[in-house]
């Protein structure tokens, strides 16, 4: 009977001391489960909206303990996180984290692109000022003036001397047409003279000596480099038989490889700055002359031929040159080019409001150069975008669920 006494004994406290803690237990659990938003804001000072995922901010939850469709642990949003009802629509950062993120800060504003596009060429001879060196008629070359291709001579420079038969018995028929005192008789054979290819100045010293002379010496009509030269001592010529071939080189072409894709911010008369690394320093001008019609196959470049002046024929053929096609002065509303973000979809700049928040906005760009682009639409004159920094903030937009500022001028 005692044994059963003491039993009795030890399972009543037992159970006493489960019962206490079961009820504590309860209760904690009772603390922790509906009121534990109550409790947290009034720890915090704080007021708890809902619990959300950072990965997906449109879902929300009204208890700490619960999962995102992500699978991630929710953290709360709290009520002074949020805008204001009439706050404007953005994310707000805080002067400090402003400066940790070195945000820098540009104005949108009129202006014209410097130069649209930078690209390389050759220089080249200026195959419309070349002069074909012929006999006038059939003859045989008596000298060649020490003359080889490559040679640069001047206009007026001898190239050969020719024995011409036909001219010298041509000269006696108009000295023996002279001597008949008939004017329209001479005036004829004087004419014959020169639709031989006779100049006026060799007619006159026939016509003042009263002898004939039947060689000639053929100069160059340019000044310019010899191309070719077949006149060699000796030869027997046909007429109309090319002695040489001679390029100028007063003005020179330049012709500038550009991206088929860029062919179309190229038009001709376009202005042209042209530098090479035989005067660096110096800056050539010049203009475009032609867009040839093929394409390169290879690397799908348009061939754009610009002029050059070539003051004492310091440019020469291979010579090797950056190119940048100067802008047309178009006036268009610019903001630095890092401060777009091109997502694929759509471009978007973030742009900077007032009291520290900022909004992306959607924008359709046009052209680029000298570090700046063009916004054709989907921003105004005056309006402040981020132009570094803005990749981090557009992250955090994203994340927050804050909708781009449309192209329509949307609010």
């Amino acid at each position: 009977m005692m044994m059963n006494a003491k039993n009795t004994a030890r399972w009543g406290v037992g159970a006493l001391t489960i019962a206490l803690v079961a009820g504590g237990g309860g209760y904690w659990l009772g603390q922790r489960g509906g009121p534990a938003s109550e409790a947290e804001s009034t720890q915090s000072g704080r007021k708890i909206l809902y619990w959300y995922d950072p990965m997906v901010p449109a879902e929300h939850y009204d208890n700490p303990n619960s999962l995102s469709s992500m699978g991630m642990k929710t953290i709360p949003k709290y009520a002074d996180e949020a805008p204001a009802a009439n706050a404007a629509p953005g994310i707000s950062i805080d002067p400090t984290a402003r400066q940790n993120l070195g945000l820098r800060v540009a104005t949108a504003e009129i202006g014209s692109l410097p130069s649209t596009l930078t690209v390389t060429g050759t220089i080249d001879f200026n195959q419309r000022n070349v002069a074909i060196v012929q006999a006038r008629s059939g003859g045989f070359v008596t000298r060649v003036y020490g003359r080889a291709p490559g040679d640069v001579i001047g206009a007026g420079a001898p190239i050969t001397d020719l024995q011409l038969p036909e001219w010298g018995g041509a000269q006696g028929e108009f000295l023996a047409v002279k001597r008949l005192n008939k004017p329209e008789l001479a005036a004829a054979a004087r004419q014959r003279l020169r639709l031989m290819g006779m100049s006026d100045g060799l007619i006159s010293q026939v016509e003042r000596t009263g002898r004939t002379s039947g060689t000639v010496t053929i100069t160059s009509p340019i000044s310019g480099v010899i191309q070719t030269l077949d006149a060699r001592v000796g030869v027997t010529l046909a007429q109309g038989q090319t002695l040489a071939q001679v390029t100028g080189i007063g003005t020179v072409w330049l012709n500038a490889a550009v991206p088929e894709a860029q062919g179309w911010t190229v038009r001709i008369g376009q202005s042209v700055n042209a530098t090479l690394a035989a005067f660096p320093g110096e800056t050539f001008t010049g203009r475009v002359i032609a867009i040839l019609p093929t394409t390169q196959p290879e690397s799908r470049t348009l061939t754009v031929r610009i002029e050059l002046a070539n003051r004492r024929g310091r440019l020469r053929p291979g010579m090797f040159a950056s190119v940048a096609l100067g802008g047309d002065q178009k006036q268009a509303l610019l903001i630095p080019s890092e401060a777009v973000i091109r997502t694929g979809a759509r471009t978007l700049v973030m742009l900077a409001l007032d009291s520290g928040r900022y909004r992306p906005a959607e924008v359709r760009a046009g052209r680029e150069g000298g570090g700046k682009t063009e916004i054709l639409q989907g921003l105004s004159a005056g309006e402040k975008v981020v132009a570094s920094g803005q990749f981090l903030l557009d992250s955090e937009a994203s994340l927050t669920g804050i909708a781009a500022r449309p192209l329509e001028g949307g609010k």
